[in-house]
């Protein structure tokens, strides 16, 4: 059943809604980044280690620490935010982060710095699917994708102001930099004051939660077993899973090569490696940013399954380009712009499909599923990767193999049903 009391206006509540998710979103970029930018520095700090290579072991650990509470905390939060609300939920995410971050800037040794990005990502993979459920709740169909693409994008604007903040502050701070690049993280806390003031609940989970109270004397089955028992729902679990899984996998694989074969590149015509590859990961996000905010603006004109093809087959030309550039640095550079465009702003499709799929009680808790699980598929490809790499011998090469893995989107795809200018579905499963 769809809900036909949706709203068709763009009011102070819609831009609230997605100004409380971009924000939030954007600092789960900032946080995520901040850690792989000021890690080495960091560890080097607490523990004296010189070793680079006993560095990268430590800062490995702590972005695995990050990724596994991100992934166990996206679970958990978006299955809580279909029971207890979506702005409480928000509230609870943001405020999560920000105190273990506070934490971390206190950090006094390696292995509390761990612990306590573990505790991080908890709460940062919490925020995501909550938000993503509050604007598809709050906006109006005919701007329901631009909305969720502009906030998919926050992510990329995050990255952009760590980056920002650490060129600043680094020669500043010394080497107490990094705990003052943690301890800006806190500032999202100030977000809580608005929300709370200024941001209602969501009208439509409101509304789904006293049907259900009122059919089951106030009585829930679990919101993770109601949507792996109805067919339909299943299907669409399964189905998505498979998208989100390539896209995930692919991004990750992507993301460990761009930096270091840039970096290859300038160095062989007399350049600075490291900066080089910073600023190539940089124009990745770039068309990452441009990838996330077109988005929508695709999706609502020719619909979500027409969008998603031509991104995925976006994908597959991009590394086809790839493989077929020279070797010349500008040149290469462009073709890292149009790896973002699609291989990074291709994430822009979960919050503007997953929502659409599944009714209300039940939303969240599917977007966090299809979202989360991925990362569980996808965490062999960096190894097969590096197997890859070997094998094929280079960097487009591989690049090529791995945009190809979209095929089998395109294939999934054609299974999914086309949600464009429906209303979002209630009361049942799907």
């Amino acid at each position: 059943m769809s809900n036909s009391n949706e709203n068709t206006e763009i009011g102070p509540v819609q831009k609230r809604s997605l100004a409380s998710s971009f924000i939030g979103w954007m600092f789960d970029g900032y946080e995520t980044s901040v850690l792989i930018l000021v890690g080495a520095s960091a560890i080097a700090a607490l523990s004296g280690l010189t070793n680079p290579a006993e560095i990268r072991v430590a800062l490995g650990t702590a972005i695995s620490a990050t990724l596994l509470g991100w992934a166990i905390g996206g679970v958990i939060g978006s299955i809580a935010a279909d029971y207890f609300g979506r702005k409480k939920m928000l509230m609870i995410a943001i405020g999560g982060y920000c105190l273990f971050t506070a934490f971390t800037a206190a950090s006094q040794s390696v292995t509390m710095l761990i612990a306590l990005r573990l505790l991080t990502g908890i709460f940062l993979g919490s925020e995501w699917s909550t938000g993503t459920a509050l604007v598809a709740e709050t906006w109006p169909r005919r701007a329901r994708a631009k909305a969720l693409g502009i906030m998919q994008s926050g992510f990329g604007f995050g990255f952009f102001l760590a980056a920002g903040l650490w060129l600043y502050i680094q020669p500043l701070a010394g080497p107490d930099a990094w705990r003052w690049m943690f301890l800006i993280g806190v500032l999202p806390a100030l977000v809580l004051i608005y929300i709370r003031r200024g941001l209602p609940e969501s009208e439509l989970w409101l509304e789904a939660i006293k049907e259900i109270e009122k059919k089951k004397a106030g009585q829930r089955q679990s919101t993770v077993v109601e949507i792996f028992r109805d067919p339909v729902s299943r299907g669409r679990i399964f189905g998505t899973l498979i998208l989100s899984s390539v896209t995930v996998a692919v991004f990750y694989s992507v993301n460990a090569l761009i930096g270091p074969h840039v970096g290859g590149l300038a160095a062989k015509q007399g350049l600075v490696a490291a900066q080089w590859a910073t600023i190539s990961v940089m124009i990745y996000n770039v068309g990452a940013i441009c990838g996330y905010i077109s988005a929508g603006f695709i999706a609502d004109a020719l619909g979500r399954k027409p969008y998603m093809a031509i991104t995925f087959l976006g994908t597959i030309a991009s590394g086809l380009f790839v493989y077929l550039m020279s070797d010349d640095l500008t040149v290469t550079l462009i073709g890292i712009f149009i790896l973002g465009t699609f291989t990074l702003g291709v994430f822009s499709w979960m919050p503007i499909y997953l929502p659409e799929l599944f009714a209300t009680h039940v939303r969240s808790t599917a977007s966090g599923v299809v979202f989360n699980l991925a990362r569980l598929v996808a965490f062999p490809m960096p190894i097969l990767t590096a197997f890859l790499f070997s094998q094929l011998g280079g960097f487009k090469p591989v690049i090529l193999c791995l945009t190809l893995i979209y095929v089998i989107s395109l294939i999934t795809l054609m299974f999914l049903p086309e949600t464009k200018d429906k209303p979002l579905p209630s009361g049942s499963s799907v």
